[in-house]
């Protein structure tokens, strides 16, 4: 690993700040700021870390999905393609965005704890592979629009299996009370399983569920296995069916900085993989395919964000401030979730780094920061670039139009080149709706 957060970072001699390869003051001069960068290579080596272990040490049929909301937008459906993995999607805007990319709706998931009617009459329209149930109301919903075009729909069912994962309180979904999924611990999980297996129109193909995101613990996955497993096994015998996959969802932690960990991708699948044999010899059942769900650790470290230095405020004895040309309107997620970024100065690597800042954003929020407490040269100033590290998940798809502020362009990069995979939003673009 090299000095940097995330080993696609580096540096030239002349002190500017490289990522996938490229200069990123000329990709500012090239693109401007605010500006996402993508480091597609990245992207891969990192969907390849997954498939080579999954079939390495998981059962048959094993595999992954996509998290289409860590990042969504045309040129991730085409990779997860090229690359041969399945996906899941939330909304109608993810699945028509695959749809749209020439993905294989076929191969797709629909998640959701409220699909609307109109969500699950234009999936079924459009194909799609398996939605991920989360409540009686759903299931009898999709049987009904099964029943009228004619088909049997596969399924699988969301169940919370009471796994706390020890990470933010936003994004553990684990746990009994939660709005996700139906829980084994009160038996309504049965309930609703004996529910689906009546229905005609309905083919149940297996259980799931996700503990939270941003895991680094070292035994959550072992655990959840081991607890949809025995549910799975109790189910067989008490009705007969067998689950023919189990999917444990995502959520395997990314460094952000330096602080964080490393995680060892494959060896913690075949860490999984090892308890799930465990669990099923003595469960006396046959593997089934295990799914998982990787989105942020698809893409986060294979995200930059570079922004323009726009004023410099300082407060003697309070703070100091360095604004920039973007803000909680391309990344929410410190204002959301107090979350940690590595932040450096792209053009100015070289140089020693004092002033201790906050760095903030353009908006009219006083909530409006990307990160506190990061150490900048002391006569950084108007013009300067900022890079802001492992923004790849959460930060594009979280973008809003607060203030009427406009998305940044997302430009791939591969092979030493670059590329403009989602153009910058436009004025136009911001009136477009408008009557």
């Amino acid at each position: 690993m090299s000095n940097f957060v995330c080993d696609n970072i580096g540096a030239t001699q002349g002190g500017h700040l490289t990522f996938g390869g490229l200069d990123t003051v000329e990709l500012a001069k090239q693109y401007g700021t605010p500006l996402y960068l993508m480091d597609e290579d990245r992207i891969r080596h990192n969907i390849r870390v997954y498939t080579e272990a999954i079939a390495k040490y998981m059962p048959a049929g094993s595999g992954i999905l996509y998290a289409s909301k860590a990042a969504s937008f045309k040129e991730m459906y085409r990779i997860a393609g090229q690359e041969g993995i399945g996906v899941d999607v939330v909304s109608p805007g993810e699945l028509m965005t695959a749809a749209a990319a020439g993905f294989d709706l076929s191969n797709v998931f629909f998640h959701g704890n409220n699909k609307t009617d109109d969500d699950i009459w234009l999936a079924m329209d459009q194909g799609i592979g398996y939605f991920v149930v989360d409540n009686a109301e759903e299931l009898a919903v999709i049987d009904r629009e099964a029943d009228t075009r004619g088909i049997v729909q596969k399924i699988l069912l969301r169940l919370t299996p009471g796994i706390d994962p020890h990470t933010y309180a936003a994004i553990n979904t684990g746990k009994v009370d939660s709005k996700f999924g139906t829980a084994i611990e009160t038996g309504q999980a049965e309930q609703l399983t004996v529910y689906a297996l009546s229905l005609k129109h309905v083919r149940l193909s297996g259980f799931h569920c996700h503990v939270g995101s941003q895991v680094f613990a070292e035994d959550v996955f072992e655990r959840s296995a081991s607890v949809m497993l025995e549910f799975a096994a109790g189910i067989r015998a008490k009705t007969g069916y067998t689950a023919g996959m189990i999917d444990l969802g995502g959520g395997y932690g990314v460094r952000y900085v330096d602080s964080d960990p490393y995680l060892d991708i494959a060896k913690k699948i075949r860490g999984v993989a090892q308890s799930v044999r465990a669990t099923c010899i003595r469960l006396s059942m046959e593997p089934p395919a295990i799914l998982l769900e990787p989105g942020r650790s698809i893409v986060a470290d294979a995200g930059m964000t570079l922004y323009t230095v726009g004023t410099v405020k300082h407060i003697p004895g309070y703070r100091n401030y360095v604004s920039i040309d973007g803000g909680m309107s391309d990344n929410p997620r410190y204002a959301l979730y107090g979350a940690r970024y590595t932040v450096l100065p792209a053009d100015r690597l070289n140089e020693e780094r004092k002033m201790v800042c906050t760095l903030a954003g353009r908006c009219c929020e006083s909530g409006d920061v990307i990160q506190d407490n990061i150490l900048m040269p002391e006569d950084i100033g108007r013009g300067d670039l900022v890079a802001v590290c492992t923004t790849g998940a959460y930060n594009y798809s979280m973008a809003s139009n607060y203030n009427r502020i406009g998305r940044p362009p997302v430009v791939m990069l591969q092979g030493g080149e670059s590329r403009i995979a989602v153009r910058r939003e436009s004025l136009d673009d911001l009136l477009r709706l408008d009557i």
